[in-house]
């Protein structure tokens, strides 16, 4: 077959099959023209999800007469004139084929009026019409300041394409998505959507904080945190959800660059990354974030739609966004778990004044677990053993009347439930805490404190103990003894079956030291020793940590629980356990008199 070349008009149909994919990628172009425009005022309005007709009429600075044309013709913008601009655009659009692309898929009518006086033509409004690409001369129309483009029948010369659209349903939830997000990332403009004539969406010019509860609701803005982080030219700003109100969904997950909405993987992976030791695995991460640096560091030229972007130090763009999110994320309880909107900020929390109950103070030391303490026969009336069953912990005392004294956020512990939870009262009202996912936390923590600073001690057993194992586990572990000695496990291999264990981690001291070597090698088999104490260390630890903590059914006396609430305060990350579930919850007392219709 002979060489070609292909019509316009033709060109610029294949083109719209990257640049305009469904009504929303058409919408989302002509929204983007506007907010590059100026506008402060954009209304939006759709028939049938879009796929009858897309009207946008916005208030910014129009298009002069002679430009009409050019504006529905390809390559031809005014945002970029050289590959110098390119290297670094600051605006949403600049390729200039997504108008020609919808023009030669559509019935297109460009209708505008230039806010410069000095145009030929600047009196009033003129317009023009495409259809499948072929245009119609300027003709004069009315029209205050700024533009109005009308899209109707997309596809309709592309039969093929409009086969693959959905229903107008879902067409419709696509526009309205993409609304909502140019709306997060321009409060100072005001949207209206409107869908077969009625009003579905309406954002008034509002302050940042403002438009995020609009668009994404009350209860994304109270489970939030507010991240605001700068490193040299890199800023990040926005809000994160909180650990424990996280859902399964990834619906609201909106990241902006310079403004531009992105879908960037390493993005998703750094703030994924963040949340990996508060989240549980079935869990996602919700945000809200605007990540700003100069144009000329991130590469917006990669693909028609815009929404991929490559940095020039991805690295480095990586861990600024791991490590602004992860510290926020690790801040020790400092008040309310259930206080709203915004989190405070580390040590600004002043609790009220009220008097302590009377206790023996019993900090937990670092080099100690809270499940191996020894009875406190003499902490408690009445008090013989933890298992006999003959001794009764010491009652808590009520707050007094009056009196003076400052309470910790957790509060003070008042007894315990079934075993398995710690019941604490502070000033808002009461504390529940899962004592085990609790101690668990505070146990993993130190773990990675020593482990990272080289220094876990650890316990010899008396007695090695023996135990059989699988022949693959010990010919992996063998080249491996001395770095399993660094964590605090000190193994010697007996037999191509068997091992012996002659010391584990001191915070580990207590525990059955065969489970403990079953579950390190259990992680063993399945990444293998140089992985595991790499790129999976945590993991392990967190596995070592959930041995290591005090098990339901424990008894634990006042002091213990009072000590265990002392670490949980100084202890990063310490409202969710290593796997994500949360560690307590706070019940308020409006909460407690609503259960009980007080004051009705």
């Amino acid at each position: 077959m002979s060489i070609r070349v292909l019509p316009d008009v033709l060109i610029s149909q294949i083109a719209a099959g990257e640049v305009v994919e469904r009504p929303a990628a058409a919408l989302k172009e002509i929204l983007e023209n506007s907010l590059d425009a100026g506008a402060t005022d954009i209304q939006i309005d759709l028939e049938q999800g879009g796929i009858k007709r897309i009207r946008v009429a916005d208030n910014g600075s129009g298009i002069v007469r002679d430009e009409l044309a050019l504006a529905l013709t390809r390559h031809a913008t005014s945002k970029i004139a050289s590959l110098a601009d390119l290297e670094q655009v600051a605006s949403l659009g600049f390729r200039g084929e997504a108008l020609a692309s919808i023009a030669a898929i559509a019935r297109v009518q460009l209708t505008s009026r230039s806010a410069n006086a000095n145009h030929t033509g600047a009196e009033h409004a003129w317009t023009v019409q495409a259809e499948g690409g072929r245009l119609s001369d300027p003709v004069p129309a009315a029209r205050a300041t700024g533009t109005t483009i009308d899209i109707q029948d997309l596809f309709f010369n592309t039969p093929a394409r409009r086969k693959f659209l959905k229903t107008e349903g879902t067409e419709y939830a696509h526009c309205a998505e993409t609304v909502r997000r140019l709306a997060l990332a321009n409060p100072q403009v005001a949207f209206t959507l409107t869908h077969n004539g009625r009003v579905q969406l309406r954002f008034n010019a509002e302050p940042a904080h403002t438009r995020v509860r609009q668009v994404l609701g009350e209860t994304f803005e109270h489970n939030t945190i507010a991240v605001d982080a700068a490193a040299g030219m890199l800023r990040v700003s926005g809000w994160v959800i909180r650990p424990g109100a996280a859902t399964a969904s990834r619906d609201s997950q909106h990241v902006f660059v310079n403004g531009r909405y992105v879908r960037d993987k390493l993005i998703v992976h750094a703030l994924r990354e963040a949340y990996r030791d508060v989240l549980h695995h079935q869990l996602n991460p919700a945000y809200c974030l605007f990540i700003s640096l100069p144009p000329d560091l991130v590469d917006v030229n990669v693909h028609p739609a815009k929404t991929e972007i490559r940095f020039r130090d991805s690295r480095g763009v990586h861990q600024f966004l791991f490590h602004a999110v992860e510290r926020l994320l690790s801040a020790p309880v400092e008040g309310n778990a259930t206080a709203a909107p915004e989190l405070s900020a580390p040590g600004s929390f002043k609790p009220p004044v009220y008097g302590a109950p009377q206790q023996v103070t019993m900090p937990l030391q670092v080099s100690e677990a809270m499940a191996f303490y020894a009875p406190l026969a003499a902490q408690g009336a009445g008090f013989r053993g933890q298992d006999s069953g003959e001794g009764i912990a010491p009652a808590a005392q009520p707050f007094p009347a009056s009196g003076q004294g400052d309470a910790p956020p957790l509060g003070y512990a008042l007894g315990q439930l079934h075993g398995i939870y710690v019941l604490a009262q502070n000033a808002q009202g009461l504390v529940l805490v899962d004592m085990h996912a609790a101690h668990e936390r505070v146990v993993y923590e130190k773990l990675k404190t020593a482990l990272d600073a080289r220094a876990v001690p650890a316990q010899t057993l008396l007695i090695p103990v023996a135990l059989t194992v699988d022949a693959c586990d010990v010919a992996e572990i063998g080249p491996h003894l001395d770095q399993l000695g660094e964590i605090g496990f000190e193994l010697s291999i007996t037999s191509p079956t068997s091992v012996a264990v002659r010391s584990v981690p001191w915070l580990l001291k207590n525990a059955d030291p065969v489970e403990l070597t079953r579950a390190v090698l259990a992680e063993v088999a399945e990444f293998g020793v140089a992985r595991l104490l790499a790129e999976r260390r945590n993991e392990l630890l967190a596995t070592l940590a959930c041995h290591g903590a005090v098990r339901a059914n424990r008894m634990l006396t006042l002091p213990e629980m009072n000590a265990l609430l002392r670490e949980m305060e100084a202890t990063e990350r310490a409202g969710q356990c290593n796997h994500g579930r949360p560690t307590w919850f706070q019940i308020g007392l409006k909460e407690l008199d609503g259960m009980f219709m007080r004051g009705r």
